[in-house]
């Protein structure tokens, strides 16, 4: 009798001793290595060490003592590499309670390829760390020589355990309190930086480097719904924000598996540890867990898409990233309301510069040429230089209005929505001229670059048409994977070297420069005399900082 209550006295000051240890501090690996020391002393027992695992095969040792030299070995590689017969039995879902384990992988292995002494440590105990049914990992206690813990022992050590399992996580409770408002800090601090940027490109880019430096992320990846697309606009990678133009097509992805396409397609934040994803860029090597949330914005959608080193997203870290997602698609929102309003207020302009132009230039030019063919037929018995000249100002008149119906009609604001093959079609037949065009059916053309496209296009068949004596002129427009290019070309007359260099000083082709250079491209112009002109336009489809 006197030795049960002795017993009992002695287990109930372990667990106050333990208790104890357990609330000197809130952290994690500070509290259980202390913890751990103090059960090995009050116990007796020689050897421990700690194991907080999540779903296979995320895993991390925490806490170790009086490890053998077998185990301790290169930095404690054995206890941080691989897993081992209680790790899996805790995964499957088999250790309800503490066990005697029989075979240890990591102690037979450092028999089996001699890796240092193992101080005759053959066997443990594991108990698993649980608290309601929640569980967070496995204690693994043992000495030299004891191949079997009693009941009452290992009754003790589940206690001690439940203990554990209870600071745990509190603790986790705490740091997962002090991670979210981290998380809803840095979230304020984005949306400060990034809202007042109006530009489109520049609002991306500068989401995704916040993102990428903010949060730690090892890649984040923004991507647009355009047309029948999904086109991958932002990438952080590397330490590196950059802007994209990769496109995948949503006929051919509609059937995956990738969490991209049914974050996007489901409206659900969906979450894999795949390798491989639609958009190569976004590629991993393994190890990494990843995430896609869905971005809602006006009358399209979208999705972010984030990924890191082997932690797992857990469930308050959804809340986060829904959050982070809102704000995001606020921002975009407020950026394309700004594009809209300032292209309403250019077509206002436009609109009434046509009106302007028509009325009283146009009217006027109009004037000008019937005056000149009134004049024509009044002097046509007159000196033959008066008639010349007179000629000459109606064919100018002509020329300077057809010219001026050609400039009003590009600024129709009904030309907007319509793509760049049928308006440069609609303007070659408004100036006279046959085109034959070519673009690739998954072209695809950013709207910014589709304006520039748009507008160079015009000037080189107006060029055509003014310069080139000729009626027709092609045009090949190319989508690839780096870039896009654009090239319009006739088989006129053609122009020397000398004609050329006037020719690139002229406005038409300073302003073409201009258009290019806007979207970082390039314009380059080949002639040959009696052969033709070509004009080429190559804007690349990815720029990267630092790249």
């Amino acid at each position: 009798m006197s030795n049960s209550i002795e017993n009992h006295h002695k287990e109930l000051l372990i667990l106050k001793t333990i208790a104890e240890t357990l609330n000197e501090s809130n952290d994690l690996e500070q509290m259980l290595q202390s913890t751990l020391e103090k059960l090995l002393e009050v116990t007796g027992i020689s050897t421990g060490w700690i194991f907080l695992a999540k779903e296979r095969p995320f895993h991390q040792k925490m806490a170790d003592y009086n490890l053998p030299p077998a185990l301790a070995r290169e930095d404690k590689k054995p206890m941080r590499c691989g897993t081992c017969d209680c790790l899996e039995l805790y995964w499957k879902g088999s250790l309800k309670k503490a066990v005697n384990i029989i075979k240890c992988k990591r102690l037979q292995e450092a028999v089996e390829y001699s890796w240092g002494d193992t101080h005759n440590l053959t066997h443990h105990a594991t108990v698993p760390l649980t608290i309601r049914g929640k569980r967070f990992g496995i204690l693994n206690v043992g000495s030299p020589g004891k191949k079997y813990f009693n009941d009452e022992e290992l009754t003790l050590l589940e206690s001690v355990a439940y203990q554990i399992g209870t600071a745990v996580e509190r603790t986790f409770l705490y740091e997962r309190e002090k991670k979210q408002f981290e998380y809803y800090a840095k979230i304020d601090e984005l949306t400060r930086y990034i809202w007042n940027i109006n530009d489109p490109d520049i609002l991306l880019e500068t989401i995704i480097g916040q993102i990428g430096e903010n949060f730690g992320w090892s890649a984040a990846g923004i991507i647009i719904k355009r047309r029948d697309r999904l086109t991958l606009q932002a990438l952080y990678r590397d330490g590196t924000p950059g802007l994209m133009n990769e496109t995948c097509s949503l006929r051919d992805s509609k059937d995956s598996s990738d969490i991209i396409v049914q974050a996007y397609s489901e409206q659900k934040i969906c979450v894999s540890d795949q390798k491989d994803f639609i958009f190569p860029e976004l590629n991993n090597n393994g190890g990494q867990s990843s995430i896609a949330i869905p971005l809602k914005l006006h009358e399209q959608k979208g999705v972010l898409f984030i990924s890191r080193q082997f932690e797992p997203f857990t469930d308050y870290e959804f809340d986060v990233l829904k959050v982070l997602a809102e704000h995001i698609s606020l921002a975009m929102e407020e950026a394309r309301l700004y594009v809209e309003r300032q292209q309403l207020l250019l077509t206002e302009e436009r609109n009434r510069l046509a009106r302007d132009l028509h009325d009283s230039v146009n009217q006027k030019l109009f004037s000008l040429s019937l005056t000149a063919r009134g004049l024509r037929e009044m002097l046509k018995h007159e000196d033959q230089n008066v008639i010349e000249g007179i000629n000459n100002i109606g064919q100018l008149a002509q020329e300077a209005l057809t010219e001026m119906r050609s400039l009003i009609w590009e600024l129709r604001p009904d030309n907007i929505d319509k793509g760049i093959t049928d308006l440069l079609k609609e303007y070659a037949e408004k100036i006279g001229l046959n085109v034959t065009i070519q673009m690739k059916e998954d072209g695809h053309l950013i709207p910014k670059v589709e304006e520039a496209f748009i507008r160079i296009g015009q000037e080189a068949l107006n060029n055509v048409r003014k310069h080139a004596r000729t009626n027709s002129a092609q045009i090949q427009i190319e989508c690839n994977p780096d870039a896009v290019r654009m090239v319009v070309s006739d088989q006129g007359r053609g122009f020397s070297l000398e004609q050329a260099l006037k020719y690139s000083k002229s406005l038409g082709m300073k302003s073409m420069r201009e258009r290019a250079a806007q979207v970082n491209g390039n314009l380059e112009i080949e002639s040959i005399v009696g052969k033709g002109t070509t004009i080429t336009i190559l804007v690349p489809t990815s720029k990267k900082k630092g790249g």
